[in-house]
């Protein structure tokens, strides 16, 4: 006999977690599939976790600010206990390097401003205040090691920085993802793992249930996909794909992890870092270790994967970075040794996610993350639910967008910002800041 729900949600990622904690909430009867063995022991695992609210567009700031939130609230939000303890939210906050290639930070400090959220203009000396082993030379474009000019400076300096307060990052992302899946248990959402789905079930045009790998069915008027880098292949199996005009696929990352120079506690005095001039974002890590991504450059390839088969090692990848990095702290050791991450991003065509309904009824999609989204996840979730409701009782979404209202900023938000078929927003980093 067939499992039933209300609502199958096909992923416990962070994203995923939180859209079924919501959806608990709503009073949906809620049943969690992911082919992992527990909930954000996929990507989510992989995630630096970083909580900022700096984006390039307006809407993504205002989601962005509306999240940050929640995790200062982590442990009122979730309501209930976990016996693996709470996921900790370091607010250290985020300096960002005012340069050329994020056009001196202008565009982010104006919607900052309308947006009521507090920052701090830093100038050279401040910066080296905090961080005197720094050095200021601007090095842009950003270089590979093999480049002609890498490591020299093209001239000038860094001369001053945004602070944003309101910025940090979770120690433990999949410890985060657990605290939401106790927390959507405590309201009568069900888990089920190691389970893949193989089938999106259609009855009298609108979406089923799902048919696992193993044969079993489970069946519901409501399917979300939440399946992170493989959400296109979840999209493809509802035949979904037509009248998307934004889509989705995998990328593989690979974040860099080693360990401050001798002198520097970089984990008690650090903070998340961005720096457009040398194309490399980073934060502190336990140990006294920082954690070094790319911010996805022209000179750095793009490696799209099947999500289902690829090369987790290191590559060069990983010199290049941890190098670029060296030329902004140039008494960082590098160890011949390579430790850190390689995982996927789930990436949109413009790095804006996806929050939508789709062309099947009752199939719904929270896709496109684009490694921009782990600190949205909360709002994301209570949105979705929001989506859900308002589309199953009857309103078109594609003709008239939900307008939803971020609770904690007091601000409406245009859910048709998220769409499927939007154009490509041009106001976007085309990055992974978003």
């Amino acid at each position: 006999m067939a499992d039933t729900a209300d609502v199958i949600v096909i992923g416990a990622g962070i994203i995923g977690a939180a859209t079924s904690f919501e959806l608990a909430k709503a009073g949906y009867r809620v049943l969690s599939v992911d082919a992992n063995g527990d909930a954000g022991m996929g990507s989510t695992a992989g995630s630096c976790a970083i909580i900022r609210v700096h984006y390039s567009t307006l809407d993504g700031t205002a989601f962005a600010y509306e999240g940050y939130f929640y995790w200062r609230d982590w442990a009122d939000y979730l309501e209930v206990a976990d016996e693996a303890g709470l996921a900790r939210f370091v607010q250290c906050g985020a300096l960002v390097m005012a340069v050329e290639a994020n056009d001196y930070l202008r565009k982010h400090k104006r919607y900052c401003d309308e947006l009521g959220i507090p920052y701090e203009d830093w100038d050279a000396e401040a910066i080296l205040q905090r961080l005197p082993q720094f050095d200021l030379s601007c090095h842009a474009p950003a270089k590979r090691m093999d480049d002609a000019g890498f490591g020299e400076p093209t001239g000038g300096s860094v001369k001053a920085a945004v602070f944003w307060p309101t910025a940090g990052y979770i120690t433990d992302p999949q410890l985060a993802s657990h605290n939401l899946r106790r927390a959507a248990e405590a309201k009568g959402a069900r888990f089920r793992f190691n389970a893949r789905v193989a089938e999106i079930l259609q009855q009298a045009g609108r979406v089923a249930g799902v048919r696992l790998a193993d044969g079993a069915e489970i069946h519901a008027p409501v399917v979300v996909n939440v399946g992170g880098p493989a959400s296109y292949k979840l999209n493809e199996l509802a035949g979904v794909t037509g009248d998307m005009t934004i889509s989705t696929r995998a990328l593989k990352q690979e974040v860099v992890h080693v360990p401050a120079p001798e002198g520097m506690d970089f984990e008690a005095n650090g903070f998340v870092m961005s720096d457009s001039d040398i194309s490399v974002y980073s934060r502190p890590e336990h140990g006294n270790h920082i954690l070094i991504g790319s911010e996805d450059p022209e000179c750095d390839p793009r490696d799209w994967v099947d999500p289902d088969d690829y090369d987790t090692n290191f590559t060069d990848q990983w010199t290049h970075q941890a190098y670029r990095y060296a030329q902004r702290l140039p008494t960082l050791g590098i160890p011949s040794r390579m430790k850190g991450v390689v995982d996927l991003y789930d990436v949109s065509d413009d790095w804006i996610p996806i929050y939508d309904k789709s062309a099947l009824p009752g199939f719904y999609m929270a896709c496109g993350s684009s490694g921009n989204q782990f600190k949205n996840a909360a709002i994301a979730g209570k949105m979705m639910a929001a989506l859900i409701d308002y589309c199953e009782a009857g309103n078109d979404h594609d003709t008239s967008p939900l307008q939803f209202a971020l609770p904690y900023i007091g601000r409406a938000l245009d859910v048709g910002f998220f769409s499927r078929r939007r154009e490509i927003n041009p106001e976007s980093s085309f990055s992974v800041l978003g």
